[in-house]
């Protein structure tokens, strides 16, 4: 059975951190390109990273030099390390796996998490 789950999501303060995990079980975790995509308040999907299983990584320019996402292949995981934080970041956020690069945009994943929800709010 494939899972994905994340954690790590929460309230904090503009200009804040956080640091989201997805844990992942039931496919060959290494052999996936990982993805995060979040949903803020009356908005559609949007993806803003990637990595690939070679560790290429890349985002979309609203979160490009705050955002890092990271991966360990031996713990099945992707980190989404989150700083300078905006109250525009507010959303619910997703991680995502395909066995292949998917297109920033295109969101057809193999596989979704539950999401986790992330408020930036004073």
């Amino acid at each position: 059975q494939v899972q994905l789950v994340e954690s790590g999501g929460g309230l904090v303060q503009p200009g804040g951190s956080l640091r989201l995990s997805c844990a992942a079980s039931g496919f060959t975790f290494g052999t996936y390109w990982m993805y995060w995509v979040r949903r803020a308040p009356g908005k559609g999907l949007e993806w803003f990273s990637t990595i690939s299983t070679g560790g290429n990584t890349n985002y979309a320019n609203s979160v490009k030099g705050r955002f890092t996402i990271s991966r360990d292949n031996a713990k099945n995981t992707v980190y989404l390390q989150m700083n300078s934080l905006k109250p525009e970041d507010t959303a619910v956020y997703y991680c995502a796996a395909a066995s292949g690069r998917i297109s920033p945009g295109r969101l057809n994943y193999d596989y979704w998490g539950q999401g986790t929800q992330v408020t930036v709010s004073s």
